[in-house]
């Protein structure tokens, strides 16, 4: 019975109980309850059902089918998130799938939260429980369109499927492929979250070059506040200059030395900061 889980079959109604139906496939016996079916069902019926092992680990069926199944991936909105152990999607059934915390980013900030999306098809663990298994990066290349070059410089909305240091992958709507490097974003998106973003590169290959940073000019700007307010919080100086270490700048800043060298430009230009001995000091 447990080779069915994660299947859809067509089963036949061989008699009614008080919980629900016995369902008949193959000599074995399958529990329909009143609550995974919409219609009331006679014997000999035909019925088509979702198999799947419920909480208390029995294999029982429901007419509820998922859009998700095996081999056939689809996007699976995130319902529940459980700390150490992973994520629950909803796969078109009346009971959430659990994305394994082992197929989810090492660090939990980057985590899905409940309503973002994860591009999953069925699977199952050694036990024969169902598991939602996130799209490797070759299904999604199977499934990628190729971005025409007018999309260059124009905004673009998509959802983050892959997410590291280095920085993350994202799939728009109508399923191109774009990447936002580290020193296009001020935080790292999480897995699964719906990003807004300007195409900077349209690539040979059909692939997009995203950035969430805004304009330069906007940039700066938010960058010039941001140097301010960690000035105003370390009691007036910070020990960071236009000779700064660029990885030292990042970590604290999240930004490049190119674009804190042009903030602290704007700030020292309107008199509110001053540089000395590798420092940086707010002028009073």
């Amino acid at each position: 019975m447990n080779q069915l889980v994660g299947t859809i079959q067509t089963m036949t109604v061989d008699r009614t109980i008080e919980t629900g139906y016995v369902l008949t496939f193959e000599m074995n016996e399958f529990l329909l309850h009143h609550n995974e079916t919409n219609t009331i069902l006679e014997p000999n019926q035909e019925v088509d059902v979702f198999i799947y092992m419920d909480k208390k680990g029995k294999v029982v069926a429901t007419t509820k089918l998922p859009h998700i199944k095996m081999d056939i991936y689809d996007w699976a909105e995130v319902k529940n998130v459980i700390p150490n152990l992973g994520v629950f999607v909803d796969i078109g059934t009346t009971k959430d799938i659990l994305v394994s915390k082992d197929d989810l980013p090492l660090f939990d900030q980057v985590w899905p939260q409940i309503g973002d999306r994860l591009f999953v098809t069925l699977g199952k663990d050694q036990k024969g429980k169902l598991l939602a298994l996130p799209a490797s990066e070759g299904v999604i290349a199977r499934e990628l369109e190729l971005a025409p070059d007018s999309l260059l410089n124009t905004m673009i909305e998509g959802t983050v499927y892959r997410t590291s240091r280095e920085g993350s992958a994202l799939i728009t709507g109508d399923f191109y492929r774009g990447f936002i490097h580290h020193s296009e974003r001020r935080k790292e998106p999480r897995l699964g979250q719906q990003v807004n973003g300007r195409v900077i590169e349209v690539k040979p290959d059909g692939t997009l070059n995203i950035s969430l940073r805004p304009l330069k000019q906007e940039s700066m700007h938010e960058d010039a506040e941001a140097i301010l307010q960690h000035l105003e919080a370390n009691g007036g100086v910070i020990p960071f200059s236009d000779k700064s270490d660029p990885d030292d700048i990042r970590g604290t800043f999240h930004i490049s030395k190119a674009a804190f060298k042009r903030a602290l430009g704007k700030l020292m230009k309107n008199g509110k900061v001053e540089q000395r001995e590798g420092k940086t000091y707010l002028k009073s």
